[in-house]
């Protein structure tokens, strides 16, 4: 169980948790018990129910620890069935959350939701903006996994989470994705997952990265050159992508950027194949500008980004316009910063007394 600390009022309570390096920097909401006791409520399982050990410091995630990352968070109740599930998806081995905590790359959980709990779960925003400023239930989930990872997990800058510089998605890393308005199948579908199942798919990304694309609907090559400008956004070769190769990536199709492919009659497979096979490179560029990175590839002349198409995570989000986004990842530890989905337990999680 969790050790609970004294302050004369929340003000002070507040500064005890900054002096003790609990938070991310921010302000937060005080995890008085009365609080946790009411998210725990909000999770329909046991305070002291284990869901795993977070690395680095190997620190046990109990429901009661996570619901006071989500006090702290500024979560609401009905935030907490998402939290959870992300909290179990990082935890899966699969994962490699030990290392990713620990890495000089700049690399933080990016949680994509899907299904019914989009809605059910405060309302996790898809559209303009989805990954900035002013919306609760994005910056508060996102929010409330950092604060497992840094209370739980045990990573602080410079002493256990060495990354050089971080990037502002590790304070909170959380989108929907827009599936009433998409062309294509959701990625939780794409991923195995029934239409109304509610899944977290979290992975291990950088910041996102702004490509740019003017469409132009006379050009028989539009979805081409589209998915051209795409490639070169996922793994140039100032990638990890590209030079250490096997990891996974992310697209975040634009709604405009999306009609184009879905005009030109492409699935969702139809694209990241697409995307897998433009981001195959001559292994000389990789020795030119990877250095001894370089001696892992043998075999043809040329060497692939990607293990598989199915690396490369694709939905559509965010307002309609000029720029889509992708993430790049890792690309390290023993899973190669490998994406993981869990379902969300929605039924379980009882209604908050008013």
């Amino acid at each position: 169980m969790s050790e609970w600390l004294e302050a004369a009022d929340e003000a002070a309570a507040l500064e005890q948790l900054h002096d003790l390096g609990c938070t991310d920097g921010l302000p937060v909401v005080i995890p008085t018990i009365e609080r946790v006791e009411r998210m725990v409520l909000a999770s329909g399982q046991a305070a002291d129910m284990v869901l795993g050990v977070m690395g680095p410091a190997l620190g046990v995630a109990t429901v009661e620890k996570v619901a006071v990352a989500a006090v702290m968070a500024g979560c609401t109740a009905e935030h907490m069935p998402v939290v959870m599930a992300a909290v179990q998806a990082v935890l899966q081995p699969e994962f490699d959350l030990t290392e990713m905590q620990s890495t000089t790359h700049c690399t933080a959980p990016l949680i994509i939701v899907n299904g019914p709990a989009r809605h059910d779960c405060g309302g996790i925003a898809s559209g303009f903006g989805a990954l900035g400023p002013g919306h609760r239930a994005n910056a508060s989930i996102g929010r409330a996994l950092r604060l497992c990872m840094i209370n739980i997990g045990g990573a602080r800058p410079g002493s256990s989470d060495m990354a050089l510089l971080g990037h502002p998605g590790k304070f909170t890393y959380c989108l929907a994705e827009d599936e009433e308005h998409s062309p294509f199948t959701p990625l939780h579908v794409g991923r195995g997952f029934a239409p109304d199942d509610s899944v977290v798919t979290v992975i291990g990304a950088e910041a996102p990265h702004s490509v740019i694309y003017s469409g132009n609907a006379d050009d028989p090559n539009d979805a081409e050159n589209l998915l051209h400008q795409l490639a070169v956004g996922l793994a140039n070769m100032a990638t990890n992508n590209a030079v250490l190769t096997g990891g996974g990536a992310v697209v975040v199709l634009n709604p405009e950027h999306a009609q184009i492919l879905s005009q030109a009659n492409l699935t969702r497979e139809h694209i990241v194949q697409r995307l897998f096979e433009l981001t195959h490179f001559p292994k000389a560029q990789l020795k030119q500008y990877g250095g001894s990175f370089a001696t892992r590839i043998t075999g043809d002349d040329d060497y692939r980004a990607f293990n598989a198409p199915e690396d490369i995570l694709l939905l559509m989000a965010g307002g309609s316009g000029l720029y889509s986004m992708v993430m790049p990842s890792w690309c390290a530890g023993k899973h190669k910063n490998s994406a993981v989905s869990q379902l969300v337990e929605l039924n379980p999680f009882c209604e908050i007394p008013g």
